[in-house]
């Protein structure tokens, strides 16, 4: 609990927003106990397969979210028997 409270005080990382996340579906600590787990697995998996820790970095989440929610919509669309043709936005 400790670490997932040292944890979720950091700024821009994985874990804060994670914890931010949760934190309202959850309650404050539930969100500590789940954040103090993800990060023992991390440190197994770290530990087992000896690698270096990736800060997957605040965003991720949002990113991935979106992903997830675009990829749904464009399901939902073939089984209505639309075709989309999909162009990337890239940012510079």
């Amino acid at each position: 609990m400790e670490a997932g409270w040292a944890a979720s005080r950091t700024k821009n990382t994985y874990l804060r927003s994670k914890y931010d996340s949760l934190v309202g579906r959850r309650g404050k600590k539930r969100a500590l106990i789940a954040l103090g787990h993800k990060i023992l697995c991390a440190s197994y998996f770290i530990i087992k397969n000896k690698e270096c820790y990736k800060e997957l970095g605040a965003d991720y989440l949002e990113s991935k979210r979106k992903k997830n929610q675009v990829q749904s919509y464009l399901d939902k669309l073939k089984n209505l028997g639309v075709e989309v043709e999909i162009k990337i936005k890239q940012v510079a």
